[in-house]
């Protein structure tokens, strides 16, 4: 059962609103929000300098600076003199700048997905194996502490110099002064999340000077204000507080408020990602899960499958995925629909295929819709109980997001295979988690979201599906056979 949940006006909280800057890879995006979680303003600016060549991919960050400036006073355009009360910036997570003293940069970002440091990782998961295992996760090529490392050893860090990541620098411009980095992004350049700080053995053994990172504060925590340069360049009022940020990530799981035990939010595009809230640390042996440090206290989990929608540009070129629907009942056999070869989670394998087997021979464009959207919802159920099996808390609502939760029919179909309620908010997107993240007090995360995140929609599961329990368990078998190592 799907019930449309209608807007509801509410106050201004005196007219304040609160500023969520996004840095993505093809641009910046800044919304401004009030107490009610009213997009009050919102501005974008694209970003058209960047270099990909084989393993490097750099971008300027000059143009960091001047797209946030510019998708800055396109938000505050809107706002007609309502006040800012503070700003968060979340970014792509991994990417680095190396920064002089005076919050300048010095050289281009090393990207999320720079991969030039790939030789770097046996060593830095020796060096550190025993605070990674005890985390609860692998360094990986595309992490930021191989790459650090590699900045080190070539000389690309000069005396008095930092290595910063893509939020803290820009906030360092908004600053007029390099700042503290957040927990959020600092995870993947190596920080010790459970005992609070840069690990000077491994990075010592590695070759880094700790010297050259940022201090580093929980995500929320005041770090700064808009000096009266930045004002000037970007339109915001001199001395309104900056806050520190966390990741795109994790700025988009805060937007849509599943921040509490047993909540988790399922973002559905390309490739599947689901995030969620626990008390403990969940740790993955074999690595497809990894924890960011909660905010208000406790962690959120989260593992990222290459199944998805993705798959349907490729068999279905030039259709929408949110018009589809299909015929009722489920496909014969069995599909598991990656994007491309590997898998990161619910297992890992970077070789792994994926699969349809059992369906008709030339399938109707419907038909591959209905084998792909099943086959999804199966891995993303596959994906709960795997994350149950490592103790998480997966009993509660699923919020959707992703261009598919455009799509009623899938929706229904996915709450339906997970027999639980799931939820699809009016607004979604990094920008606007970092503006609750912004309004948000200490330690109250959770509850400002609350407020401020609005539901468009919520499916009740059909009982009783079980022929959707008898496809779970064809995709079970044939993924068993496939890959017994991976699931049991």
């Amino acid at each position: 059962m799907v019930v449309i949940v209608a807007a509801v006006t509410r106050g201004r909280d005196g007219g304040r609103v609160w500023l969520g800057i996004d840095l993505g890879t093809q641009g910046v995006r800044a919304v401004a929000v009030d107490a009610a979680g009213t997009v009050a303003g919102a501005g974008q600016a694209r970003l058209r300098q960047d270099l990909r060549d084989g393993p490097r991919h750099e971008q300027d960050p000059a143009e960091w600076w001047t797209a946030t400036c510019a998708a800055v006073r396109g938000a505050l355009d809107g706002l007609r003199g309502r006040p800012v009360a503070a700003v968060a910036v979340d970014s792509t997570s991994g990417t680095l700048v190396v920064q002089d003293p005076h919050g300048l940069p010095v050289g281009p970002g090393w990207m999320y997905d720079d991969t030039r440091a790939a030789a770097r990782v046996p060593a830095v998961q020796e060096a550190g194996a025993s605070v990674w295992t005890a985390l609860g996760y692998r360094m990986q090529a595309a992490w930021a502490l191989p790459r650090l490392v590699e900045l080190c050893a070539t000389g690309a860090v000069p005396a008095g110099h930092t290595v910063v990541h893509q939020a803290d620098h820009v906030v360092a411009r908004l600053a007029g002064r390099p700042v503290a980095t957040d927990t959020s992004h600092a995870l993947k350049t190596g920080y010790d999340l459970l005992a609070d700080r840069w690990p000077a053995d491994v990075l010592d053994r590695l070759g880094v000077d700790p010297a050259v990172l940022p201090d580093v504060v929980v995500p929320g925590t005041r770090i700064a204000t808009v000096s009266a340069a930045a004002a000037a360049a970007c339109g915001l009022t001199a001395g309104t507080p900056v806050v520190a940020g966390m990741t795109d990530g994790c700025a988009a799981q805060v937007a849509t408020g599943a921040l509490a035990p047993g909540r988790w939010c399922s973002a559905l595009g390309t490739t599947l990602v689901l995030k969620g809230a626990t008390p403990d640390l969940v740790r993955d042996p074999v690595g497809g899960v990894y924890c960011h440090r909660n905010p208000d206290g406790g962690w959120l989990p989260g593992g990222a499958s290459n199944v998805g929608a993705g798959v349907l540009s490729r068999a279905l070129p030039g259709v929408d995925p949110g018009s589809l629907t299909t015929p009722p009942g489920v496909p014969a056999g069995a599909t598991y629909p990656l994007v491309g070869l590997g898998e990161r989670f619910p297992f890992t394998d970077p070789a792994f295929a994926g699969f349809d087997v059992g369906g008709p021979a030339t399938p109707t464009a419907a038909e591959t819709f209905a084998r792909v959207a099943h086959g999804v919802a199966f891995v993303e159920k596959l994906a709960f109980d795997t994350l149950a099996g490592l103790g998480a808390d997966v009993s509660g609502p699923v919020v959707a997001t992703g261009g598919t939760s455009r799509n009623d029919w899938w929706t229904q179909l996915r709450a339906d295979v997970l027999g639980r309620q799931v939820c699809v908010p009016e607004q979604a997107g990094s920008a606007f988690g970092a503006a609750i993240l912004a309004a948000a007090p200490p330690g109250q995360l959770a509850r400002t979201a609350a407020t401020m995140v609005r539901l468009r929609a919520t499916f009740d599961p059909h009982p009783g599906r079980t022929d959707l329990a008898d496809g779970y368990a064809r995709l079970r078998t044939e993924l068993a056979a496939r890959h017994p190592c991976a699931w049991q």
